[in-house]
């Protein structure tokens, strides 16, 4: 394959996750491979993948939180249901509070 000029490389990977709009495949301990053909690397994933929907609700965190509750002057618990329903914006979740 060297004369070839393809090259492979196996990957240490202990779990790979493959994000579509609608759902996740898991793969654990998988078999990976990266093989770089003219220039081109392509992933080689030898494994048995867990499909799993994504979550329709970001992730905020605490420093998000801390923000909002700052900038308005409101409650946790104010900042993070506007924060939910801006799916995360801080300056949506900012502006709507103080309308």
């Amino acid at each position: 394959m060297k004369r070839m000029g393809i090259q492979q490389q196996d990957i240490d990977a202990v779990e790979v996750v493959i994000k579509t709009n609608d759902y996740q495949l898991v793969f654990k301990n998988p078999q990976v491979a990266k093989v770089n053909m003219m220039g081109q690397s392509t992933y080689q994933i030898i494994g048995e993948p867990v499909e799993q929907p994504l979550s329709t609700q970001p992730e905020i965190s605490e420093d998000d939180i801390n923000t909002v509750m700052e900038q308005v002057n409101c409650s946790e618990e104010e900042a993070r249901k506007a924060l939910e329903e801006t799916k995360g914006d801080i300056a949506e979740a900012i502006l709507k509070l103080k309308e």
